[in-house]
């Protein structure tokens, strides 16, 4: 007899997010793992798992956290794309999908763990209106909290939109595309720890509220979240942490504090290198002795980390930078436009030892993106991509692939222009700018949308306004509560500071921002002061450095792009314009030299290099697709004459008869007399016949013409 399986732990719990029912799963599948569940918000659902190896990795010197975003075709009824028709590697979103999870809980992990820890997402069902990012960060938290792994959330993920005078918490996916605002929100109970935000050149006020909206509802999802972890909550286990030979720290630190504080005075990266290299010298000299060849080689990294942090905190508690400014100077300014040859537009913006050289290529809608994912984009017209070469940082290290945080860089890029790209009715071209990283002291990503800014207008892209990036960073004392915000981060203050707050945007308003911690999270306190501090930073660099170099699109796109005309044919007529096999279509493109793409809905972009080009195959469309309006007067050519009348042109491909009772005001005996082939005359369109003829009138057209004088 078979015994049917029983689930003990099973537990079903349940609360309402923005009006909708988000319902946890645990205790009945995954056994194995350290903890699971499965979340539920409307018709999306998603399976999240914990996973931690019990013995710690050695040789490594940060917390081997990995978040995973599976996404399954099956869970919209799609089956790949792809030649073995198997998923491959996650989309573009799915990556930033694992990393808006991934950033706010890495800050909440004892940095001194080295356990193995793995978070796996796996998307069963996405139903599009309910979020799955935030399902699957609710999912990661619920996990993470009741798993033994130590950690010190849960955190909770929200959506909030500004949508017609509302703010609405989980927008559905219309509603996101329509609002003016969508932030999305990571926080404890007590603090915010990640944003991300697009927006349509929303006041900071606006962004503000919808951050604390998002905050208010993290606070009742955390108190549901700790709810299920007193009732299902594994203990956490105890580890070693990872050794740092503290005599060997305090005798670096008593020796050789004033030699990083010298090493660090500089606004030069270069310079503090070396700096520190022989600081570096100078220590092993001293205490390789005492403690050692492989123990100083083992812990000097560490050291030197957490002595360089002690000075940089020191010093911005105190107001003063490494590089001598001001808390809201930004570094020297440079922007360059039309910097490269033959190319469509190119863009040079230079913060300080920052340096990003933007480059923007057009072509036709047919080369636009086309996505294959669990999500509603079938095609991405406007497309970011962000290089970061190892030689940006003056490190000696070879070319793999794309890493997730370029992919994430780009994206953000991609997001904080995407509000001012002109439509394609506007501008009927795909359009894709790369940005190169030529030097990297520190917010290389607001450099890319500054440098992308400057490439779009070299281009002759119409886009709204300019758009330009700055972050702002955070130092503060957990034993005093006190703080300090400074403008325009670079490498050393990114490193051993607590926060990056990016925004990006206009003179009108922010279209985006990205923030990470390094910290337990930022009151709201310090969120306005940081949304206040960018604002004004970001008006800065647009009107005394971006605006002086290019002060508008360039009126005509690059003679090396192609040009492009745009018209709306019937629908009806699409198929004429083919032909048949598509002989008539391709006709066009050989007899002219153009490309024509034509949409189901009739919407037609006609691109050649020589504008006359297009404008020919646009001639040879128009004539194809014309159709005469009742009434009017046309000016023709006579291609056949008959007894009974003669046959008038009026566009190729397009004739009808005169006939001979309408050449005349007058009894017409004969068409010759009147009319011979070859002649041009006026006609009035008089309408088709019941085998749909077209039928003219000479008469009417003259008496017409005549009481026109």
């Amino acid at each position: 007899m078979i015994k049917r399986k029983q689930y003990p732990h099973h537990h079903v719990y349940e609360m309402e997010i923005g009006g909708r029912t988000f319902t946890v799963e645990t205790g009945k599948v995954a056994e194995l793992a350290n903890a699971e569940c499965i979340c539920r918000y409307g018709d999306t659902v998603v399976l999240v798992t914990c996973t931690c190896n019990p013995i710690p990795k050695a040789g490594i010197d940060y917390f081997p956290l990995t978040i995973e975003f599976e996404e399954r075709m099956y869970s919209v009824g799609r089956i790949p794309g792809s030649f073995n028709r198997r998923e491959g590697k996650p989309s573009e979103r799915g990556i930033l999908n694992s990393r808006i999870i991934d950033r706010p809980m890495r800050p909440l992990f004892d940095e001194e763990l080295r356990n193995d820890t793995v978070v796996t997402c796996t998307v069963l069902a996405n139903d599009q209106d309910n979020p799955v990012e935030i399902v699957a960060s609710l999912g990661a938290s619920i996990a993470i909290a009741t798993s033994d792994v130590p950690w010190n959330g849960p955190v909770a993920t929200t959506n909030v939109a500004y949508l017609n005078g509302q703010y609405i918490i989980n927008p559905t996916a219309d509603q996101r595309e329509l609002s003016q605002c969508f932030v999305c929100i990571s926080s404890t109970f007590e603090k915010v720890v990640m944003i991300e935000t697009e927006a349509n050149e929303a006041p900071e006020s606006m962004v503000y509220e919808c951050i604390r909206i998002a905050h208010e509802t993290n606070m009742e999802i955390v108190k549901f979240i700790n709810g299920i972890v007193a009732q299902i909550g594994k203990p956490k286990f105890t580890f070693e942490k990872a050794a740092v030979n503290h005599d060997l720290l305090d005798d670096l630190m008593a020796y050789g504090l004033d030699q990083i504080e010298h090493a660090l005075d500089t606004d030069d990266k270069n310079v503090r290198e070396e700096r520190l290299t022989a600081a570096r010298i100078d220590f092993k000299n001293k205490f390789v002795e005492k403690y050692g060849e492989e123990e100083f080689e083992t812990h000097i990294e560490v050291c030197l980390y957490k002595m360089q942090k002690k000075v940089v905190k020191k010093w911005l508690l105190a107001g003063k930078r490494v590089d001598g400014r001001g808390m809201d100077e930004i570094r020297p300014l440079d922007a360059e436009v039309g910097v490269l040859p033959r190319v469509h537009g190119s863009g040079l913006f230079s913060r300080g030892q920052t340096q990003v050289l933007s480059v923007c290529t057009l072509n036709t809608l047919s080369a636009a993106q086309k996505l294959d994912t669990i999500y509603p984009e079938e095609t991405k017209r406007y497309i970011h991509h962000y290089n970061f070469p190892s030689f940006s940082t003056g490190e000696a290290r070879a070319a793999r692939s794309t890493s997730r945080r370029e992919i994430g860089h780009g994206a953000l890029a991609e997001k904080a222009l995407l509000p001012v790209i002109p439509s394609v009715e506007e501008f009927p071209y795909a359009i894709r700018v790369v940005s190169e990283v030529l030097s990297s002291n520190g917010s290389t990503s607001q450099g890319s949308i500054c440098g992308s800014t400057l490439a779009l207008m070299d281009a002759g892209v119409p886009i709204k306004r300019p758009v330009a990036g700055i972050s702002c960073g955070l130092i503060s004392d957990q034993e005093t509560g006190a703080w300090r915000t400074f403008t325009d981060i670079q490498g050393v203050e990114d490193f051993h500071g607590e926060m990056d707050f990016k925004v990006a945007g206009t003179s009108e308003g922010i279209t985006a921002i990205q923030m990470d911690l390094k910290n337990k999270g930022l009151t709201m306190e310090i969120v306005a002061d940081a949304l206040e501090r960018c604002r004004k930073a970001r008006l800065e660099i647009l009107n005394e450095v971006m605006l002086p170099c290019i002060a508008e699109p360039r009126a005509e796109v690059s003679e090396y792009a192609p040009k492009m005309i745009s018209l709306k044919i019937p629908v009806d007529k699409i198929r004429e314009v083919i032909g048949s096999g598509g002989k008539t279509i391709q006709k066009i493109c050989a007899d002219t030299g153009a490309k024509v793409d034509i949409e189901d809905d009739g919407s037609v972009f006609i691109s050649a290099v020589d504008t006359a080009c297009a404008y020919a195959a646009k001639k040879m469309i128009d004539d194809i697709c014309f159709v005469p309006e009742v009434g009017k007067l046309y000016y023709g050519k006579v291609v056949r004459i008959l007894p009974i009348g003669a046959f008038v042109e009026i566009a190729p491909g397009h004739d009808g008869m005169v006939h001979i009772s309408k050449l005349e005001n007058r009894r017409v005996e004969k068409v010759e007399d009147v009319l011979n082939l070859g002649d041009m005359t006026w006609v009035k369109f008089m309408g088709f016949d019941e085998k749909g003829r077209a039928n003219f009138s000479r008469k009417d057209a003259l008496k017409e013409l005549a009481g026109n004088q």
